[in-house]
């Protein structure tokens, strides 16, 4: 009986150890695949961060470096346009110190050309009183030699007067008969004073500057631009230079080509009444004028065709001939100068019987040259030629445009109408300029002429320089002496004076009577 209870308790008991060997073997496993596990995730974990840094200082000195690069170019683009602000300053500064020795050269050639003409002055005074002294000197002699009495004297200076009358009376009887029988010659003048009579155009001297007014003085600024980008790109986009000077309320454009120069001073003018003056605005501005002037030409072009009634040429002569209206010779407009060539050709073709629209078409086209000479080399005649034949112009029409400053011969009478004719329209009183200082020379050296005959009270240059009004103390000169005066005084401005056309010389010698009825 105790022997059936044991066996069951001892099996229990037994069972429990056996059982609780095996969970501790079980649980020991179990630590231990945990401590591997731990260690192996522990490991895993140690790589993963290691890589995770890795990375992380990767892309912190991928970040680096991107920051530095981008750096380097900011301060390479500030050195830049530190150099070239440097430069533009260095290049202005040169420029100042350009013009202030130009300045100075030219403040000494006055004060040099100043101390000369006082030293001239000075000679000729002296001169002018050694020749009083020997005047007198040598009247003294004469009067001595000859022993003539008063009337004696003027009996001799009578008879040499007399005799130099009758050699000018034979010479104005050899120029009447040698007119008389030039009646081809007289034929000539009169058709072209009558061309000239039936054509009329006026003109306005150019040059090579054009003049912007401004609303006020803060304008300058704003067309200077900041670090004067707006005034650089401005230049640049024109090829037209801009001064802004101490002028009040104004800048000048300053440039040789007339249609670029047109294109900035509309385009300058647009800016300036818009206000907004910046670098894309100033582009914009610019390349919308240059379309206006484009058409401009064309328009000009097709319209003096039309108005001279020439209807054959092609768009590009067309265009051509628009451009001359933005183009100046010797102050006088091309253009008007070429119409009115072509209107004279006109007239003088019809009035000697030949073809008159050909006439117009070559006086029209006979200065074409001057469309293109500041964009190629050569003569204006020549590149005119060119132009002639690249447009398969006959063979009439290029030797005349060729030849109409004699550079060749012409090779048919329509070359020498255009000679004519050009040199008609450019000597026409106020056709063409000249400078203002050789004009008042020109006037004061015609006067200094009339007043160093002797027995004159007055003198006037009248007429633009194409008179001279001499009065003349009439005790001193009787009529005879005044025609003999005007005489010598047209043959001395002949011989010391250069001057354009023909320049009339009067004498007038007034006497007054006056009596009273009582």
């Amino acid at each position: 009986m105790l022997k059936e209870i044991l066996i069951p308790i001892l099996s229990i008991i037994v069972g429990l150890v056996l059982g609780w060997y095996i969970y501790r073997i079980i649980a020991k496993k179990q630590i231990k695949n945990a401590q591997l596990e731990a260690k192996k995730l522990k490991k895993d974990a140690h790589s993963e961060a290691k890589v995770i840094k890795k990375e992380a200082e990767l892309e912190a000195k991928e970040k680096w470096y991107t920051q530095k690069s981008k750096l380097e170019k900011e301060i390479e683009s500030k050195k830049s346009e530190l150099r070239k602000l440097e430069n533009d300053y260095n290049n202005r500064i040169r420029e100042a110190e350009k013009r202030f020795d130009k300045l100075d050269r030219r403040e000494q050639s006055i004060l040099d050309r100043e101390s000369h003409l006082q030293q001239k002055d000075k000679q000729i005074k002296q001169e002018a009183e050694k020749l009083k002294e020997l005047i007198e000197d040598e009247t003294r002699k004469l009067m001595s030699i000859a022993r003539m009495s008063r009337e004696q004297a003027i009996e001799e200076l009578l008879k040499r007067f007399e005799e130099k009358a009758k050699a000018d009376a034979a010479k104005m009887r050899k120029k009447i008969i040698d007119e008389t029988k030039s009646n081809a010659e007289q034929e000539a003048l009169k058709i072209l004073a009558t061309a000239v009579q039936r054509s009329a155009v006026d003109y306005v001297a150019e040059s090579t500057v054009s003049v912007v007014s401004l609303p006020s003085e803060e304008m300058k600024g704003r067309i200077i631009g900041r670090e004067g980008r707006n005034i650089r790109i401005f230049e640049d986009k024109t090829g037209i230079e801009v001064i802004v000077d101490d002028t009040p309320e104004a800048v000048i454009l300053s440039g040789f080509d007339p249609i670029r120069r047109e294109i900035a001073k509309r385009s300058l003018e647009k800016l300036v009444s818009d206000g907004r003056i910046h670098p894309g605005r100033i582009e914009s501005i610019i390349k919308k004028t240059e379309d206006e002037v484009d058409n401009i030409i064309v328009k000009e072009g097709n319209k003096t065709c039309l108005d001279i009634g020439i209807h054959n040429l092609s768009k590009n002569l067309e265009k051509l001939i628009g451009r001359l209206k933005f183009r100046t010779s010797y102050g006088q407009n091309v253009l008007k100068h070429s119409i009115e060539t072509a209107t004279i050709c006109g007239i003088l073709a019809a009035e000697i019987g030949l073809d008159q629209n050909l006439a117009k078409k070559i006086g029209l086209l006979h200065d074409i040259g001057k469309a293109v000479d500041h964009e190629k080399n050569g003569s204006h005649p020549q590149l005119g030629a060119e132009i002639a034949k690249r447009e398969k112009l006959s063979n009439i029409i290029i030797n005349a445009i060729e030849a109409h400053h004699e550079d060749v011969e012409p090779e048919s009478l329509y070359a020498v109408l255009v000679q004519i004719a050009d040199a008609v329209s450019g000597s026409r009183p106020g056709a063409r300029r000249e400078t203002l200082e050789s004009y008042l020379k020109r006037l004061e050296k015609l006067e200094e002429i009339a007043s160093s005959f002797s027995g004159i009270k007055k003198c006037y240059a009248i007429q633009a320089g194409r008179e001279v009004r001499i009065m003349v103390e009439h005790k001193l000169v009787d009529d005879a002496m005044a025609e003999m005066l005007a005489s010598d005084i047209a043959k001395k401005i002949e011989d010391e004076l250069q001057y354009p056309g023909q320049i009339k010389v009067t004498v007038i010698r007034e006497v007054r009577k006056t009596a009273q009825a009582m």
